[in-house]
């Protein structure tokens, strides 16, 4: 029985075998911006964190210019941490979503939750995929 990491090295390989080298070195970004990365809350606060973090994705974000998607999770065997997955436009957008009040108010909710920033915070240019449009 495949485990899943060797079912993801499946799919990824079969979805590899339908493009031919030439067509995957033409591939031209698409468009975009995307971050992923974790907070680290402090010891036990990991549901507070995540609280005010949902909240926001499901009332702040879909109005911010820019802004495709917000997606936050976890991961069960980490206590602390709160994944965050995000989708913009660019990465200027991105970064002036940071001074809108509503913005900057979920940060100041948050902060005292926080002990810091996990590793890696993952940037990537987007190429294409379902749900991008």
């Amino acid at each position: 029985m495949l485990d899943r990491r060797d079912l993801f090295a499946a799919t990824l390989g079969l979805g590899l075998l339908g493009a031919t080298g030439a067509s995957a070195r033409k591939a031209a970004p698409m468009g975009g911006y995307a971050l992923t990365g974790s907070i680290v809350a402090q010891p036990g606060q990991r549901d507070a964190l995540l609280a005010i973090l949902l909240d926001s994705a499901r009332g702040t974000m879909p109005g911010v210019a820019g802004c495709r998607a917000y997606v936050v999770g976890v991961r069960p065997e980490d206590a602390d941490a709160v994944w965050i997955t995000e989708i913009w436009d660019s990465a200027e957008q991105h970064l002036a979503a940071l001074q809108v009040p509503e913005i900057r108010e979920v940060i100041a909710r948050a902060r005292p939750l926080i002990a810091g920033m996990g590793e890696p915070r993952v940037e990537i240019q987007l190429m294409g995929g379902h749900g991008l449009g």
